[in-house]
């Protein structure tokens, strides 16, 4: 596949106000400086640069305002020159600055966070995680306290409930494939922000009658799943759509509120060769399509909810490897 064709589109480009679908996107990396990052991201997006505050930049493009920024606020906020620390210290804040500086530039990850894309500009962002590799850019396997992440924030078609339930059902019976397929880097496997959702829930959300309004998704699925660390999180989201109810059940100010899913699974291994940006959105797409089928989606969560029977075929033939036969053989995978 030529690098111009590389991102798949699903069926479904426009929302219900007929408006091209957006997605946010999120790289974690390593192995280059702060300001080699910027400038090169600068050059490969044509953009031009202002510094935002201590390792924040903002880079405007045709495509709206990218972020970089070292993913640190700690970091990002320490500030040895501050009049309230002792003056010893305060003499001695250029030099220990620059030993930080270096160290956390070594650890903590820089991330390039982009503003809601319309998916046919992804191709922008696939040449950019290759140019990235190109110059040096590092991902989770070069260390093993690295545990980078791409993150994808994709605009749904609409907010009715019927489709959130269709998202959320594909992505229930589609996490252990797309885990596999992502070969989540044992770095992360350590964290905790990339749980799968509570099982009890997961076994409400498949069954064939499960129809809720908006009210009661978001309560079913706030009981089993109040924290921001699952793979598939889904409170900016609830954010947006009725921000009071959230509150009952989850109160963390990094939650942003936007009308999109946001999924933390995927590694960011972007010096692996054999790793693109692409391979990581065609993966998603596969879930966007098989949502949008809804006749094929029940079959394949009836077969999702046998495999989670007790029974001698589920002991010697795993879900991963049932699911991706049934993916190839109806060529949602190529």
């Amino acid at each position: 596949m030529s690098e111009s064709q590389a991102c798949r589109m699903p069926d479904i480009l426009r929302t219900a106000s007929g408006e091209e679908r957006r997605v946010g996107v999120e790289i974690e990396l390593s192995g280059l400086s702060y300001e080699e990052l910027v400038k090169l991201a600068g050059k490969l997006l044509s953009g031009d640069a202002h510094a935002a505050s201590r390792y924040v930049a903002e880079l405007e493009t045709d495509l709206g305002k990218f972020t970089i920024e070292l993913d640190s606020d700690p970091i990002k906020d320490l500030d040895l020159q501050d009049e309230r620390l002792p003056e010893s210290v305060r003499e001695l804040g250029g030099q220990a600055m620059d030993v930080i500086d270096a160290a956390a530039e070594k650890i903590v990850p820089l991330e390039i966070v982009s503003p809601p894309l319309p998916f046919s500009t992804l191709e922008r962002i696939e040449t950019l995680c290759n140019e990235l590799r190109k110059a040096g850019a590092m991902g989770s396997r070069e260390a093993l306290y690295y545990a980078f992440g791409l993150q994808l924030n994709p605009e749904l078609p609409d907010l009715e409930a019927p489709t959130l339930v269709r998202y959320l059902q594909a992505f229930a019976v589609l996490y252990e494939w797309l885990k596999g397929r992502h070969q989540v880097d044992i770095s992360r496997k350590f964290t905790s922000y990339i749980e799968p959702w509570s099982s009890t829930y997961t076994d409400k959300l498949i069954e064939d009658d499960y129809a809720p309004d908006v009210e009661q998704l978001m309560r079913d699925y706030l009981k089993y799943n109040p924290t921001r660390n699952k793979a598939l999180d889904l409170l900016p989201l609830f954010a947006h759509l009725d921000s009071r109810l959230l509150a009952e059940y989850v109160e963390d100010e990094r939650i942003k509120s936007r009308p999109t899913l946001h999924y933390r699974l995927p590694d960011c291994d972007i010096d692996n060769p054999q790793w693109h940006f692409s391979t990581v959105w065609n993966d998603w797409v596969v879930l966007e399509q098989l949502a949008n089928n809804a006749a094929e989606l029940a079959e394949l969560r009836e077969a999702f909810r046998k495999s989670r029977k007790l029974s001698l075929r589920n002991l010697t033939q795993s879900w991963p490897d049932t699911c991706n036969q049934w993916l190839h053989d109806r060529g949602y995978v190529r």
